[in-house]
């Protein structure tokens, strides 16, 4: 292997076989795509079709890791995981943190295809480069944090686990994979866990030791020093509080969702209940941090008293609170937590299961539906009992639960009447905690992200409130509603965060003004060996821009598709504007090459290096 950072090796795992068998990762593979995101997009690309049944063993399920894994980069212990979503139909990818990545590069391998089904329950245990496939009936049924107490007692107590529950198992499409059980780092979104349930696996126990190298050791020392203090200065209240230290600052602005996003003002009193310091004045007992991070956003709490007791491990962060509190107008702190560990217990993602109790208590209130849907439950805003007993529901596949776990786009279609009209997603997944009123970029980032909508994909909010990347040419932050150069904002961010996924590595590196594109050019330099710049940088993750939208055309994705939910469009609320959006579709797709149709034109391909792939 040429390039450092890397194991060099990727496991192919035939489930319908039980074979392993380790592959040569292609170095020209990796100039063009990197890692991570890049490369797991370059193999579906390759190995599915427009035709691909999400829930058969022809669709791939793929872990990555990125070059800077397990190489003590600040902000490196994530991974991602890419499939085709059985919940939207398109392209898929569920990024998540901890230290499971950096033990699959330490146990020799950059990354997992998972295809074939097996024929029962089964997990896979890879032990310092053995790879053995192993028996999970005895798992099988079993919560998340169970799973991983009992693969722990089997494999090696220092093992780190990938797991779904009964969620996953039963191929709920908001079901996600759980990651270290109680501490509960989720790939959450688009409903890998489905695919995962759909293979008869039910987990991925690893356990590595060996170091990585790197190019230059001494000099990526010296810059990780002088990175994590970077970090550390810039993002100290996100330490202290968590992500959902932000939360009232966003009610301010008209960024925190109400009321399934309807409700203009919930009120500062309420969103204070639910913030990251009363968290930290309440039940708040400690913090934790995935692998080389300097921040430690990660929540600690205990709840011994009260309705929802008992509960003890993570806490909820900001997505959690805004979709499963201000959306269901729930101010209920210890509700929310309830709620989010039952997520984590049954293996559901917070953000899509949030966005569907909110929805039916909608369904519910307008008549369309009623007691008999959801056994007996009367679906209430502002009632912790209703938000606890629905996710449980969602769990369980119970009554009007089974339907919700299908997503909001088809639950509302199966309702029918004008359900549709307040079920907000797009291209099928529900909306993350960010209102697309307030912020036009974060607008046009929903309508064309590539897995539907997404906060991350484009992570531009900050950066039209203070944030600048001057290496790019953004040495400002940008008006939130001007329309002057916002697709070209939005695109150029769009590209970076491709990037940080391609590494991977965390997005909340860039809090406070924290670090800029050269540091992360420079790191992944020092440690593959390249001699990349940051022009290059940033037209490689506009390659995998593309290559996602290439996939995504192919099945059958269009300007039709990149349409933002009718609520959005027409309901206004405090502190925003409703998104022009045809104007700024038709402006990014100028700026992207491509049709007026969103279809990536030849000329911009060739440019890419994509045409012919």
């Amino acid at each position: 292997m040429t390039f450092g950072g890397y194991a060099g090796k990727i496991l192919r795992i035939d489930l319908d076989k039980g074979t392993t068998k380790s592959e040569s990762l292609d170095e020209n593979l990796l100039r063009d795509f990197i890692g991570g995101s890049g490369v797991g997009a370059k193999i579906l690309y390759e190995e599915t079709s427009a035709g691909t049944n999400p829930l058969s063993g022809e669709n791939p399920l793929i872990f990555m890791l990125g070059p800077l894994t397990a190489t003590r980069v600040p902000c490196s212990g994530r991974h991602t995981v890419i499939t085709k979503s059985p919940l939207t139909g398109i392209f898929a990818e569920s990024n998540v943190g901890g230290y499971w990545g950096v033990a699959l590069k330490q146990a020799g391998f950059d990354g997992i295809i998972f295809e074939g089904k097996a024929k029962s329950p089964t997990y896979l245990w890879i032990n310092d480069g053995k790879v053995t496939l192993k028996d999970a009936g005895h798992l099988w049924g079993r919560n998340t944090k169970e799973t991983d107490e009992v693969l722990k007692g089997e494999t090696h107590a220092k093992a780190v686990t990938a797991v779904i529950g009964p969620a996953g198992e039963r191929m709920v499409k908001i079901s996600g994979i759980v990651h270290e059980g109680g501490n509960a780092r989720m790939a959450g979104r688009c409903g890998v866990g489905a695919v995962m349930g759909s293979k008869n696996l039910k987990a991925v126990a690893v356990y590595g030791s060996s170091e990585v190298s790197v190019a230059e050791p001494e000099k990526l020392r010296m810059s990780i020093k002088e990175g994590r203090r970077i970090i550390r200065e810039a993002a100290g209240p996100w330490g202290k509080l968590g992500t959902s230290g932000g939360i009232l600052n966003y009610e301010k602005l008209g960024n925190f969702p109400h009321q399934n996003w309807f409700l203009s003002d919930w009120g500062e009193e309420e969103a204070t209940r639910i913030t990251g310091q009363t968290m930290a004045d309440t039940i708040l007992t400690g913090r934790y941090a995935c692998a080389h991070c300097p921040i430690a956003c990660g929540r600690e709490i205990s709840v011994k008293e009260g309705p929802f007791a008992p509960i003890e491990g993570k806490g909820p962060e900001y997505e959690t609170l805004g979709v499963m509190g201000g959306l269901c107008l729930v101010d209920n702190l210890e509700a929310v937590a309830k709620a989010s560990q039952l997520c984590d217990l049954y293996g559901l993602d917070t953000i899509s299961t949030g966005g569907l109790v909110a929805f039916s208590i909608e369904a519910y209130q307008k008549g369309l539906i009623t007691k008999k849907d959801t056994g007996g439950l009367e679906l209430k805003w502002a009632s912790p009992e209703t938000l606890v007993r629905l996710v449980e529901k969602i769990g369980k596949g119970e009554d009007i639960g089974k339907l919700l776990g299908e997503g909001v786009r088809k639950a509302s279609r199966v309702i029918g009447k004008n359900a549709a009209e307040f079920a907000v997603e797009t291209k099928g997944l529900e909306f993350p905690a960010h209102d697309p009123r307030c912020f036009h970029s974060v607008a046009l980032s929903y309508a064309t992200s590539n897995r539907g909508a997404c906060h991350l994909a484009g992570w531009s909010h900050p950066y039209e409130m203070n944030l600048s990347q001057p290496d790019i040419g953004m040495r400002e932050p940008q008006e939130r509603h001007q329309l002057e150069g916002k697709a070209e904002f939005t695109a150029k961010l769009q590209n970076l965060m491709c990037m940080f996924d391609t590494l991977v590595l965390c997005k909340f590196a860039q809090i406070g003004g924290g670090l800029k594109v050269h540091h992360i050019v420079d790191w992944l330099n020092l440690v593959t060996g390249r001699n990349m710049g940051v022009e290059e940088f940033m037209k490689t993750g506009e390659r995998i821009f593309n290559l996602k939208r290439l996939y995504n055309t192919r099945c059958g994705i269009s300007r039709k598709d990149d349409y933002l939910p009718r609520r959005i469009l027409t309901v206004e609320r405090r502190g925003g504007k409703l998104p022009p959006l045809d104007e700024l579709l038709s402006d990014y797709y100028h700026y992207r090459g491509w049709s007026e149709d969103g279809i990536p034109l030849s000329r911009r391909l060739t440019e890419l290096r994509l045409q012919g792939r």
